[in-house]
C-alpha cells in the first residue's frame, strides 16, 4: 500500500521561511544582557547635536571649543541639498530641526557657517516660517533659539511662568515631561527677558521650587550630568541653567557628560532605547512561536531588572513603571503596557511580582476620564496627554495580566476611546504615524474585550478596509506609501477581530515580498518623535510587527 504524497504549498513554505529567517535576524541583534540592540546608525540626532552645542556655548565656550567646532562641522555636513535638516540625517528636511540647526550654527560659528545658515533660513522661509510648524510646543522651543541669536527680541519670547513651581500638581499637568526644560529656560528668562515688577516677584518666589524640580530629576537619574540620557533635553536644561548662572554643579556635570558622549564624527545621540527595542522584538518573537525559546530568558531578566521601584518625584509618578531606556529613566505608560504584555506571554514565574507592580502603576496613573497619557495623570499637554494608542496598550496589558473585560478600569477606557473616535472611524496616535496603526490597535482591544461587533469596532474595521491599498498593504491611510509597520499592525488587528485569513492574505503576501536578503525587513520612519514635526524609525519594532502579523496569520490559517 502506498501513501499519497502531498506537494507542499509554496505560500506556506515562504511564510514559514520568512518567520524563521526573521526571527533569527532579530536574535542576531540580541546582546548577552537580553537587549535587542539597534543603536548602530539609529541614534544619530540633529536635535541632540543642536542641544549640546547651545549648552556648551553658554556653559563652557573656551574649554569646549573643540567639541563646538566638531559639532558645527557635523551639522554643516549633514545639511540637505535643499538647505534643510531632518532629525535623522539623510531623511527629508523638517521644519523644527532646520530652524534650530540654522540658529545654533549662527550662535556658535556665524562666520564659518554663514552659507549654511542662509540656506537653512531660506528653507524656513519657503516653508512658511515658524508659525507654519503644526505644533505649538515646537514653535516655542524654536523661538527660544531664535531669541538666542537675536532673530527675535527678548520681549517677543514666550514666557515660562516660574510661579507655577509653587504648585506641583499644577506644573505637572502644565508641563509634565517638560518640567526640567521649561523651568530651566524660565530661570534664564528671569535674567534676560524684560519682566514687569510683579512678574519679577513671582519669578523669585518660584525659583527655589523650580531648581528643586530640576534637581529631583537629575538625582533620580544618578547625577550623571544628563537628563533623560538625551542630548537635546540635557542641552535645553544646561543652556537654561548656564544662562541663569545657577546650579554650577549640574552645569559642570552636563559639560562633562557632553564630552564623554560625543561621537567621534561630532554628533550626539537622542538617547538609548534598550527597553523599547527589546519589548517589540520579544513581543514579535512570542507571537511567531518563539515564546519558549531559551534565548528570551535573558530578556525577561532584563525587563525585571529595568522596572523601577522608586517614585519619580518630579512627575508625581508612583513606583512600578518602565521607561524606554535604563534602570533610572523616565516613566512611560507605553513601555510599561507593552512590557507587561510581553512578560505575560513569556513562560516563567520570576516576572509575576513585576507584573503585579506594573498593573498597580497603570491603575494609579489612569486619567479620571478613563484614558492614559505618557505618565502624568490627567495632563492634556500635546505629545504627552491622553492618547488612544497609549490607552489601548495599557488596556491590553491589563487584559493580558488577567483583569476581566468588565473591570471598571477597562470599561472606562473603552468608553473614552469610543468618544474620541474620528467621524470616519479612525483613531489618532501621539507616538505613531496616524491613522492606520492606532485604528488597528483600538480594533484589537475592543475585540479582546468582547466588543468586536460593537459600533466602535465596526467603524474602525470599516476604516481599515477602506485604507487598504490595491496590493493588500497599508500606509498611513492618506496616500502615503505602504510600510511593513503599518501593514503588520493592520493585519494583526483585523485577525484579532476575527477576520478570515483569506481577507488579509494579500497583505501577508506583500510582507513576504518585502523581506530583506537573509531575513528581516527595512524600517521606515513611522514613529513620532514630535508629532507632525519629526519622525524616526525603530528597526526592532519593524521586525517585531512583521513577525506578529505573520505568526497570527499562520495560526489562523491552520
Amino acid at each position: 500500500m502506498t501513501t499519497a504524497q502531498v506537494d507542499p504549498d509554496p505560500f506556506t513554505e515562504a511564510l514559514d521561511e520568512a518567520i524563521c529567517e526573521g526571527a533569527e535576524a532579530l536574535f542576531s541583534a540580541q546582546r548577552a544582557d537580553g537587549v535587542f540592540d539597534y543603536s548602530e546608525d539609529n541614534l544619530t540626532s540633529t536635535l541632540g547635536t543642536v542641544g549640546a552645542l547651545s549648552a556648551l556655548h553658554y556653559a563652557d565656550p573656551e574649554g569646549s571649543a573643540d567639541l563646538i567646532e566638531a559639532g558645527a562641522g557635523w551639522l554643516r555636513r549633514t545639511q540637505n541639498a535643499d538647505g534643510g535638516w531632518a532629525m535623522v540625517p539623510g531623511l527629508s528636511s523638517e521644519a523644527g530641526p532646520t530652524a534650530v540647526s540654522s540658529a545654533v550654527l549662527h550662535l556658535v560659528d556665524p562666520a564659518g557657517s554663514a552659507d549654511a545658515v542662509r540656506d537653512g533660513q531660506r528653507w524656513m522661509s519657503d516653508f512658511g516660517g515658524l508659525e507654519a510648524i503644526p505644533h505649538p510646543e515646537v514653535v516655542a522651543w524654536c523661538r527660544q533659539y531664535y531669541g538666542f541669536v537675536g532673530w527675535l527680541a527678548p520681549a517677543e519670547m514666550r514666557r515660562f511662568p516660574l510661579e507655577v513651581a509653587l504648585w506641583p500638581g499644577l506644573y505637572r499637568k502644565l508641563f509634565d515631561l517638560r518640567i526640567p526644560m521649561a523651568f530651566a529656560l524660565g530661570l534664564a528668562q528671569a535674567r534676560h527677558k524684560p519682566l514687569t515688577r510683579f512678574q519679577q516677584v513671582l519669578a523669585r518666589l518660584g525659583e527655589p521650587n523650580a531648581l528643586k524640580a530640576i534637581r529631583q530629576v537629575y538625582e533620580h537619574e544618578g547625577s550623571t550630568g544628563a537628563w533623560c540620557e538625551n542630548a537635546w533635553v540635557t542641552g535645553l536644561v544646561c543652556t537654561g541653567l548656564a544662562r541663569a548662572e545657577l546650579a554650577p554643579d549640574m552645569v559642570a556635570a552636563a559639560v562633562g557628560w557632553f564630552r564623554r558622549t560625543m561621537h567621534p564624527d561630532g554628533w550626539w545621540q537622542t538617547g538609548p532605547l534598550d527597553a523599547a527595542w527589546t519589548m517589540y522584538a520579544a513581543r514579535g518573537l512570542s507571537e511567531a512561536g518563539y515564546a519558549d525559546d531559551p534565548r528570551l530568558a535573558s530578556s525577561v531578566d532584563l525587563f525585571v531588572r529595568l522596572q523601577q521601584h522608586r517614585p519619580f518625584l518630579a512627575f508625581g509618578c508612583p513606583p512600578g513603571y518602565w521607561g524606554w531606556a535604563g534602570t533610572e529613566g523616565w516613566p512611560s505608560t507605553l513601555e510599561t503596557g507593552e512590557i507587561l504584555s510581553v512578560l505575560c506571554r513569556l513562560p516563567g514565574a520570576k516576572q509575576a511580582p513585576a507584573i503585579e507592580r506594573g498593573v498597580d502603576w497603570l491603575t494609579r496613573v489612569q486619567d479620571t476620564r478613563g484614558s492614559w497619557g505618557l505618565c502624568v495623570r490627567n495632563t492634556k499637554v500635546a505629545n504627552s496627554g491622553p492618547c488612544p494608542m497609549t490607552t489601548v496598550q495599557a488596556v491590553d496589558a491589563l487584559l493580558d495580566a488577567g483583569v476581566p473585560a468588565d473591570d471598571r478600569r477597562v470599561r472606562r477606557a473603552l468608553k473614552w476611546l469610543a468618544g474620541v473616535q474620528l467621524p470616519d472611524g479612525a483613531f489618532e496616535s501621539v507616538w505613531y504615524r496616524h491613522h492606520t496603526m492606532a485604528t488597528a490597535a483600538v480594533l484589537e482591544t475592543f475585540a479582546r474585550a468582547g466588543q468586536a461587533d460593537g459600533e466602535t469596532a465596526r467603524r474602525a474595521k470599516a476604516w481599515l478596509t477602506r485604507a487598504r491599498r490595491p496590493d493588500g498593504s497599508w500606509g498611513d491611510g492618506h496616500d502615503a506609501p505602504a510600510t511593513v509597520e503599518e501593514t503588520g499592525w493592520a493585519i494583526s488587528g483585523l485577525l484579532a477581530a476575527g477576520a478570515d485569513p483569506a481577507e488579509v492574505r494579500p497583505g501577508v503576501a506583500w510582507l513576504l515580498e518585502q523581506r530583506a536578503p537573509g531575513g528581516g525587513w527595512r524600517a521606515e520612519s513611522v514613529h513620532e518623535y514630535v508629532r507632525f514635526v519629526s519622525r524616526y524609525s525603530n528597526p526592532a519594532f519593524t521586525q517585531g510587527m512583521a513577525l506578529r502579523a505573520l505568526g497570527r496569520y499562520r495560526r489562523a490559517a491552520r
